[in-house]
């Protein structure tokens, strides 16, 4: 998206984080981004702070959610890895991830890394959600994205019942006509 035929709403993202010069990048200075974007562009520089985050992630700046030095800072890493699905399989993989993580930290009284992990889900299912949504995505992609979209629901709103849910759901009618045997094709990188 180029913004006045200058630059593109991603570059000036960069820029701000630039003039920064933060090593990580907290919810603060997050904060400070998205407002700098609003003063730079007006309304159209409305973003959201996941939107920005996954551009710095992307540009290979370290972005830190949590200013507590906790046990979560270890699985930092393996969280940003973790919300690369280009299939249902993956998603699936990344969903045994993240339940294998919440139970560890709930069971440990870990309560903040637990959180740390429900927002890592709600990411994944925004994720999932845009590509859904976007017509210029072919019609099939945005087909299984919807699907992953309602898993990342459905675990997110009673993780203890969504495997068994799930199990119900692959083995459905539905799912068989709209997804059987091609459960695992690969979907572009670009778009997960």
């Amino acid at each position: 998206m180029t913004i006045s035929g200058h630059e593109t709403k991603k570059e000036i993202i960069l820029e701000l984080a630039r003039e920064l010069g933060a090593e990580r990048f907290s919810p603060a200075e997050v904060e400070q981004i998205r407002r700098q974007l609003v003063v730079r562009l007006g309304a159209s520089g409305k973003t959201s702070p996941e939107y920005i985050a996954e551009v710095l992630e992307d540009a290979g700046l370290r972005v830190a959610w949590s200013t507590e030095a906790d046990t979560q800072g270890l699985y930092e890493e393996e969280f940003r890895d973790l919300l690369h699905f280009a299939t249902l399989e993956e998603a699936e993989m990344c969903l045994v991830r993240l339940d294998e993580l919440l139970r560890k930290f709930r069971a440990g009284g870990e309560g903040t890394a637990a959180e740390r992990v429900m927002e890592v889900a709600r990411l994944g299912r925004r994720r999932a959600e845009m590509i859904a949504r976007n017509p210029r995505v072919d019609a099939r992609k945005r087909e299984e994205k919807q699907e992953i979209l309602q898993w990342f629901r459905i675990w997110l709103d009673t993780p203890e019942a969504f495997f068994d849910w799930l199990d119900v759901r692959k083995r459905s009618p539905d799912y068989e006509q709209r997804f059987g045997g091609t459960a695992a094709t690969e979907l572009d990188d670009e778009e997960s």
